[in-house]
């Protein structure tokens, strides 16, 4: 099953990860692969650290001519600012300037320090900053490679940024994310486009953060990955984790969400139809997840992102060591990263897609797996 890890400081000299359980034989498309991580860096309100960076992984193991191996794959990504940070950031001996002390208000900052025994908090936003998500959207462009030979994908628009809300919601087209990109916002609704492009400038000139609501559509999923029978295998339940470990995130919907709890359950549950020798719903409520298991309908998720915490006009805050008084550290920042995170949220969700796919069809080869989904479509053409 995949799994992976993340390594690196946000102004350290790189950010490496390595992905494990990738099955042999999977073609990889490397210029797909860095398209991922141009995606995270696009977005109106982005702040000027995405002009300094040009993100592109090296691959160091785990592919050979361009497919997988079945053993681990590591990858590294260089920080370009790292050469403005080596004093600061130095593993051996360097200089403490730019120490932190007066955490900020929505950040990891204090709770941090009080847990690792911190004095300079630099320590806990290194690690805690979103610089982190490059290498997420990269583990995940690995998995989304092992999706897209299965015709699935996963994709993201934002439908809501500060209080402007987009009229199209779950839209019925295929090319979600294609579109998507073309919006300096990842917005599908132009109009409300361009109302966000304005509340974006207004909070920038006010010194503030703005967040939003983001949909994430995976579609051509087959039904029955997950399981009723444990509560940790429960697909909205995996998908609900990764959603929720995005930095920021702070609250995930699967269909419908939390309207279903104020709507009369007639009108939540999807009715069951039969025609041409296949089950279909009339509607999508449910967001493609029944009992913990896909249905074979679009999956629909949205998460919401809180405003990033580091304000042009920092909030109160009181010095660790002093204790007294002051405004929060400033630290470069943007003003929103909703767009960016539409792209994150992506991401962590494949791998999670993913793996209850390996699960269901199996792990080892791309050909074994392709006979085991090819056999269980045919058994459902059957029903």
């Amino acid at each position: 099953m995949i799994r992976y890890l993340t390594a690196g400081e946000s102004h350290g000299p790189g950010l490496v990860s390595i992905v494990e359980g990738l099955p042999a034989n999977l073609e990889l498309n490397l210029e797909r692969l860095n398209h991922e991580l141009f995606r995270r860096q696009q977005g109106y309100g982005r702040g000027r650290r995405q002009q300094i960076e040009q993100d592109k992984i090296e691959i160091l193991s785990g592919v050979r001519f361009k497919k997988t191996l079945g053993s681990p794959v590591s990858f590294l990504l260089r920080n370009k600012d790292w050469k403005n940070w080596t004093d600061i950031m130095a593993i051996g001996e360097g200089t403490s300037k730019k120490e932190v002390t007066k955490p900020r208000p929505g950040h990891a900052d204090l709770a941090g320090a009080m847990k690792y025994d911190f004095a300079d908090m630099r320590n806990v936003l290194e690690r805690s900053s979103a610089r982190e998500t490059a290498m997420r959207v990269a583990a995940g462009a690995f998995a989304k490679e092992l999706l897209y030979a299965f015709n699935i994908s996963v994709q993201s628009h934002v439908i809501e940024l500060g209080p402007v809300k987009a009229k199209s919601v779950c839209p019925n087209i295929s090319n979600i994310s294609e579109e998507a990109d073309k919006s300096p916002v990842r917005c599908l609704d132009k109009d409300a486009q361009q109302e966000m492009i304005a509340f974006i400038d207004q909070a920038k000139e006010e010194g503030d953060t703005a967040g939003g609501i983001i949909e994430v559509v995976i579609k051509n999923t087959p039904p029955g990955l997950g399981s009723y029978v444990q509560w940790d295998r429960k697909l909205d339940a995996q998908l609900a984790f990764a959603l929720m470990s995005i930095q920021a995130v702070k609250g995930v919907e699967v269909g419908m969400g939390f309207d279903a709890a104020r709507t009369p359950g007639s009108k939540v549950h999807d009715e069951i139809l039969y025609s041409d020798n296949k089950f279909s719903r009339k509607t999508n409520n449910a967001g493609g997840i029944e009992g913990g298991m896909s249905t074979g309908d679009d999956i629909v998720l949205r998460l919401a992102m809180k405003p990033i915490p580091t304000l042009m006009k920092p909030l109160a805050s009181v010095d660790i060591k002093t204790k007294e008084a002051y405004t929060a550290h400033v630290e470069r920042s943007d003003v929103t990263a909703v767009p960016a995170c539409s792209v994150i949220a992506e991401a962590v969700v494949a791998p999670v897609l993913a793996n209850a796919f390996l699960e269901k069809f199996g792990t080892d080869t791309m050909e074994d797996i392709q006979s085991s989904y090819a056999a269980y479509l045919e058994r459902l053409n059957k029903i």
